[in-house]
């Protein structure tokens, strides 16, 4: 891969960091230096491409479309560096090398970050990143390696390997059941306070609910309404838990609420969509060993755990 004449190789790394960073200020402390030594060197490359690639303000920064057009290119070329060595030293043994992880936040903290833990300790050549967002990344986006996710993507230019089962219940706690009544059928949620989860581009309120009896069955969308939403699944459990109204939620994040009582599970007879635990990654991290190690480690974990919870 050649690097054009104003580009300098040791600059592609640079300026990734720093855009990852999202400030100057930012790049600066996590790269050991000065703000002032960061802002240099990036006007030092501007002059030498001959075009700005950030637009700089007081706290933050924000690529021009010639900053966004380096960057793509600067992320790819170090990825297959780093994808050469990786496969040149793979006879070695135990992966090595940088691996960025991203997760959803509940999830991530719950399941994903103990995880990485085990994996760190016992992969010590791989430097793990765990970055967890309110929203997957666009999977477009080469900021991760490896991103774990509710549900297969529609998109065949990424591969998706199924982790685990996973299945979204409605549940609600016995309080509320007590005092507003238990749902009898889809129907009924519309006159029940329903807690809003805002994530992702799923339709907020739309709760989508399937018979499971053979050949009648059919799928009802309900528009629900409630006093509370927010974007944190953590948050609306907590919700759920105190009494505020129903929540449909993955059988993951709730089923230890399930199994202690603190949360019953509303309309059981009814089938929700599926959950399933996927990993992403782009087709070329396939033949990435520490990708590869670290996916396989995260299934054998998430099996442990199914089973460790089976009845």
């Amino acid at each position: 891969m050649l690097v054009s004449p104003g580009a300098q190789p040791s600059e592609l790394g640079f300026f990734s960091t720093l855009s990852a960073a999202g400030s100057l200020s930012a790049a600066a402390r996590e790269m050991g230096l000065t703000t002032a030594a960061i802002s240099k060197r990036l006007s030092n490359m501007e002059a030498r491409l001959g075009v700005v690639l950030v637009v700089r303000t007081t706290r933050r920064m924000n690529l021009t479309p010639e900053g966004e057009l380096y960057l793509m290119h600067a992320r790819r070329i170090l990825s297959e560096i780093d994808e050469m060595e990786q496969l040149l030293g793979s006879a070695k043994g135990q992966p090595t090398g940088l691996l960025r992880v991203n997760a959803t936040l509940g999830f991530g903290r719950s399941y994903v970050a103990p995880v990485v833990s085990r994996f760190a300790r016992e992969n010590p050549q791989v430097e793990v990143q765990l970055q967890l967002s309110v929203n997957p990344p666009p999977l477009s986006d080469d900021a991760y390696d490896v991103c774990i996710r509710f549900g297969e993507p529609p998109d065949a230019r990424v591969v998706a390997r199924r982790l685990a089962g996973n299945r979204r219940l409605l549940c609600a706690s016995p309080g509320y059941l007590a005092e507003h009544g238990t749902p009898k059928s889809p129907s009924d949620l519309t006159r029940h306070n329903c807690i809003g989860i805002r994530q992702g581009d799923e339709s907020f309120g739309v709760w989508k609910l399937t018979s499971r009896r053979g050949a009648n069955r059919r799928t009802e969308s309900i528009k629900t309404r409630g006093s509370l939403s927010t974007n944190d699944g953590e948050i609306a459990v907590k919700w759920a838990l105190e009494g505020h109204g129903i929540l449909m939620r993955a059988e993951w994040d709730v089923r230890r609420y399930l199994r202690s009582g603190r949360l019953v599970e509303v309309l059981p007879h009814y089938k929700t969509p599926d959950a399933d635990i996927y990993a992403i990654y782009a087709q070329r991290h396939q033949l990435s060993p520490r990708v590869r190690a670290f996916v396989k480690f995260v299934e054998l974990a998430f099996a442990k755990v199914s089973a460790d919870h089976e009845p």
